[in-house]
């Protein structure tokens, strides 16, 4: 593809340019036995029984990915990218389609789809739509993914004078499909510019605006991400004070009132991405907060309010985290010193170097590094270097494949990673050692990854 022409989509696990750099350990993976579960049969809606069961799904054959021109002085719509990653296919590893928006700089950001594993016992829903809300323009698309998988379409958009006048609100981030059959959206803003954290619902089959999900009076200063966990009513949401924030609210999930305000302090300034474990009876999870790079755990207590310690502290930039789905492994993207890292819940494992701003040929020398690392080399994959840093981050549903993209937000990679402007971003694919833990050692921006068949960041199950 051209420079200009849209997203480079490379397989780490193919090269052998990285392969000396990375020191990848060779390992046999076939023991692992993947059995088809259908999430069709008779009596059952979309998604899983359980997050056990989504790990013996089938494995991904296309990913859903938001491409963005904005910012990068290119004039021309967003687009959603239909990525092939089956290595069975003669189109593996390429971008077999492209949706482009109807507008101009829309910002797509994060998707979510109408239903999920959360609708599982109810065989009236399906999977067929995918959510997805631009952060700078306020609308919202609903893509049709259920007629032709391979080709979508825009079934529906939802404009931004409806969240305006309907909810008070602008600025859609992440959106999660409800048990009830409704989609609710976090959002960061009022249509005036201020920040504002409140929750946008809509209907499930129409797609309209329904209403707040919050009570009238209660939205938050400043809203981000946010997961649900029905079993212990409750829900964790960002919210900012101040320049950053560093604090989580704790909501009733029934009542939809603010029960508690849990502060981080300073070490948990912007507190972003927030995930539950899987299993739905577990109450506990953890948040990756960026200013300071550090990950907190969050957790019930024998009282029944919620607490938070901090458990894992790097140099910075921590940016998108994730649990597989049998919670042993937390994985978070480290943005501007380049590496993806993995943990099992309690214990550091191992990490891979993957771009970053700290290379040894960069502009930046680093004076002093707690980790005593050395500056890693520029890493090329497929006779391409990795302009840009791991970001946003997908894993497959049995463990084995970690995707992950370039692109944060436009803004920070024109400020961050001018090549990636100019060059475009990459989507890459990392094997996983799911035995005994382990990773590689080793001009559009592409954004938030999405499996037809769901996965470890938007099924939620009940």
């Amino acid at each position: 593809m051209g420079q200009t022409e849209g997203l480079d989509v490379v397989s780490a696990v193919r090269s052998s340019s990285c392969a000396a750099a990375w020191k990848r350990t060779q390992r046999d993976l076939t023991t692992f036995d993947l059995w088809y579960f259908s999430a069709s049969c008779s009596g059952c809606g979309p998604g899983y029984r359980s997050p056990l069961d989504a790990m013996k799904g089938p494995r991904e054959e296309i990913i859903y990915l938001p491409c963005i021109y904005r910012n990068t002085g290119i004039l021309k719509p967003d687009y959603l990218a239909t990525v092939d990653v089956n290595p069975k296919s003669p189109t593996y590893c390429q971008v077999i389609h492209r949706l482009p928006m109807p507008n101009l700089r829309d910002e797509l950001h994060h998707s979510g789809w109408n239903a999920c594993s959360s609708c599982f016992d109810d065989a009236s829903k399906k999977r067929n739509f995918l959510i997805l809300p631009s952060l700078v323009s306020s609308r919202i698309y609903v893509v049709d993914v259920g007629t032709n998988p391979r080709a979508p379409k825009i079934y529906k958009m939802v404009e931004p004078i409806e969240l305006y006048w309907k909810c008070g609100l602008a600025n859609p981030h992440t959106s999660h499909c409800l048990g009830s059959g409704q989609i609710m959206i976090s959002c960061m803003g009022d249509p005036s510019g201020n920040a504002k954290g409140g929750f946008v619902l809509l209907d499930g089959e129409t797609f309209e605006v329904i209403s707040n999900w919050e009570h009238q009076g209660e939205a938050a200063p400043f809203g981000y991400d946010f997961w649900y966990q029905p079993r212990h009513n409750v829900m964790i949401t960002h919210v900012q004070e101040g320049l950053y924030g560093s604090a989580l609210n704790i909501w009733d999930w029934t009542t939809h009132k603010k029960l508690q305000r849990l502060d981080l302090g300073e070490e948990g300034a912007i507190p972003l991405e927030v995930r539950f474990l899987h299993e739905p009876s577990a109450a506990e999870g953890y948040v990756g907060c960026a200013l300071n790079s550090t990950v907190f755990r969050f957790y019930k207590t024998a009282e029944g309010d919620w607490a938070a310690e901090k458990v894992i502290s790097i140099p910075s930039l921590i940016t998108d985290i994730l649990i597989s789905l049998d919670d042993r492994y937390l994985y978070f993207s480290n943005w501007l010193h380049g590496d993806i890292r993995q943990y099992d819940i309690t214990d550091r494992r191992t990490h891979g170097v993957l771009g970053g701003s700290i290379v040894r040929d960069g502009p930046i020398r680093v004076l002093e590094d707690p980790e005593n690392q050395e500056q890693p080399r520029p890493c090329i994959i497929k006779g391409k270097r990795i302009a840009g840093s791991p970001q946003m981050l997908q894993l497959s549903l049995d463990g084995r494949r970690l995707y992950t993209t370039t692109s944060l937000y436009s803004g920070w990679d024109k400020q961050f990673y001018p090549d990636m402007i100019r060059e475009g971003s990459v989507m890459m694919q990392i094997n996983v050692d799911t035995v005994d833990g382990g990773l590689p050692d080793g001009p559009v921006l592409a954004h938030e990854l999405r499996y037809p068949g769901g996965d470890c960041t938007s099924d939620i199950w009940l």
